[in-house]
């Protein structure tokens, strides 16, 4: 019987070799680069009967506003062909029931917890995120910028540049012990420029994108789908737009990126941080697939490990342009 020629050495050794996938994005230092989306992992203790909390890089909490919120009339969620739409309302508990309720049940979860905050004005991004900061067991703040501002005519926060800083200034002297995450709307025409906005105003990172505006459409009762007519569109449809999005932001401004937008499998993961985010957040796949972000972390370490990647952080921002291209380079 013919014996089978051993690997080379160099070969063996790089496949058995040990993957550091820990990642520093700005101030936060996480295990790993896979987070739990904001609106899609509740507040993490729903999701304790699939999966290890410790074994994410860290998750983001449902949106929190001042008071509860019950959120839209259903029907509120749709399939699309390829993802889903979404107008939940950002229901919530409230910033004082999360923090007497919820956060005590995470502090020893092992990962890091972020929350998301969001308002109908200034003041009330401003009165919860005071509300956050110090709170024992909370690592950082996302500001989500897609609300609707009340008090400057029904537009969204995250569409107008003055508004941007406005609010992301105010939420920084609010809570200056937490880390600023500033989650961006992808319905604008330039999202570099609202990401430069975020930044002047004190962001230490930018998570980007959040959904798209879209519509479904009963045909045979030739109504809207959705209640509230308009939803959030997220899932695989979108991920072309938001590694764009993210590759655009990368390139122009200096400032981690956490990238989402269609991320179902650690390959979407790693193109996000080859396009340039240090990170990643899961969101739509956790709907069908609540084990999906804890999968990926060791999808994403058995790809490192077979491509002699030693570091996940150093794909972050490595994809190569075509020579010519600001930017660019040639293939080695």
């Amino acid at each position: 019987m013919k014996r089978r020629a051993a690997p080379p050495r160099s070969i063996a050794r790089r496949a058995d070799a040990p993957v550091d996938l820990a990642v520093d994005v700005g101030p936060l230092r996480l295990r790993n680069p896979v987070l739990a989306a904001s609106g899609t992992f509740g507040y993490g203790t729903e999701f304790l009967p699939y999966l290890k909390l410790a074994d994410l890089g860290g998750f983001v909490t449902k949106g929190l506003s001042p008071r509860p919120r019950r959120g839209n009339a259903p029907p509120r969620t749709c399939e699309t062909a390829a993802g889903m739409l979404n107008a939940i309302g950002l229901a919530n508990v409230g910033v004082d029931a999360f923090l007497e309720e919820k956060l005590p049940a995470l502090r020893d979860c092992g990962t890091v917890v972020i929350a998301n905050v969001f308002g109908e004005t200034r003041d009330e991004y401003v009165q919860v995120a005071r509300r956050l900061n110090g709170a024992a067991g909370l690592h950082g703040i996302e500001l989500n910028l897609s609300c609707p501002n009340t008090e400057k005519g029904g537009i969204a926060f995250g569409v107008s540049p003055p508004l941007i800083e406005e609010v992301v200034g105010a939420v920084r002297r609010a809570a200056p012990d937490l880390p600023l995450i500033v989650k961006l709307t992808p319905n604008i025409t330039d999202i570099a420029v609202a990401a430069r906005a975020a930044k002047v105003a004190g962001a230490d990172i930018l998570s980007l994108v959040n959904t798209f505006l879209g519509m479904a459409v009963d045909l045979k009762g030739r109504r809207p789908v959705l209640d509230n007519v308009v939803g959030g569109l997220s899932g695989p449809a979108i991920k072309p737009l938001a590694l764009y999005m993210v590759h655009r932001v990368h390139r122009e401004i200096d400032l981690p990126i956490i990238g989402m937008g269609g991320i179902a499998s650690a390959v979407d993961a790693l193109e996000f941080m080859v396009a340039g985010s240090s990170a990643v957040q899961v969101g739509t796949v956790n709907f069908f697939d609540p084990t999906a972000s804890t999968r990926m972390v060791g999808d994403m370490e058995a790809w490192c490990r077979t491509q002699g990647v030693r570091r996940v952080r150093d794909l972050t921002g490595t994809l190569r342009l075509p020579a010519g291209m600001p930017g660019g380079r040639s293939a080695p």
